[in-house]
């Protein structure tokens, strides 16, 4: 039986749904390109993996089959590494069909927006399925965007004492240009102080990147880091590739 495990230390995010190569050319988009980069990133630190898939023409997909090649695939590469897939709907996909996706492919862990989950107003839907992820021992982790999402949170009784909730707080969202602040965690982190259960990391976009992951590691919580959100290291330059980005933030938390 598949157990639910706690949230990685340091996730990394290659690639996201938008980016692509244009964006910067050690940006994967392939299977092979995606197995190599974690190897690359395992070595610098990352325990874990937020995966994006592509089709043929390199754009964002839910396809189940090719989720399943891809998980195979890091499978046989890296056995011990925690991966995560992910139901972003980047306006392609509806509630219903991320939600047949998991099912399909039962997934050990997927990342999942609350908002999008409830954008079609299905919120009996959403709670069973986030029941069924429960019982088939998937772990589920939130994204989180702002105090709305926090709402959705509770009125879905998500927040349970007996079992973990796991959330992504993802910070600078809303902000312009989108560059995140560390200031941005400190309204989540004032929501979690009187809750029981959390597992939360934090991702964060731009320059700020680093400063942001480094606050909230300081603050208890875990990271995601990858060009998914950021490119620049934190001296403003651009990274290499996904592996220089983690190496330099494990510099600053170990």
């Amino acid at each position: 039986m598949k157990m639910i495990k706690p949230l990685p230390k340091i996730m990394v995010a290659p690639n996201g749904a938008r980016r692509g190569k244009q964006d910067h050319p050690a940006l994967p988009i392939t299977i092979a390109e995606t197995v190599a980069t974690a190897k690359a990133c395992v070595e610098q630190g990352a325990d874990g993996l937020h995966m994006h898939i592509r089709d043929e023409q390199g754009k964002h997909t839910l396809d189940a089959g090719t989720y399943r090649e891809a998980l195979n695939e890091l499978q046989n590469a890296l056995p011990e590494l925690y991966v995560q897939i992910t139901t972003e709907a980047v306006s392609q996909y509806s509630a219903a069909q991320q939600r047949k996706l998991v099912k399909q492919l039962m997934p050990s862990a997927v990342s999942i927006s609350i908002a999008e989950m409830l954008s079609d107003n299905e919120d009996k839907e959403a709670s069973q399925f986030y029941n069924w992820c429960r019982d088939s021992n998937i772990s589920v982790q939130h994204i989180i965007y702002d105090n709305d999402d926090l709402k959705r949170i509770e009125a879905l009784s998500l927040l349970d004492k007996n079992h973990s909730l796991q959330l992504l707080f993802v910070l600078g969202r809303y902000t312009k240009n989108q560059q995140s602040m560390p200031k941005d965690l400190d309204p989540f982190y004032e929501w979690m102080q009187d809750k029981q259960n959390i597992d939360w990391a934090t991702c964060a976009f731009g320059l700020g990147e680093t400063e942001c992951l480094v606050e909230a590691y300081k603050r208890g919580g875990k990271v995601r880091i990858g060009f998914e959100n950021s490119l620049w290291n934190r001296d403003g330059s651009i990274a290499k590739n996904n592996a220089e980005r983690v190496a330099e933030l494990v510099k600053f938390i170990t």
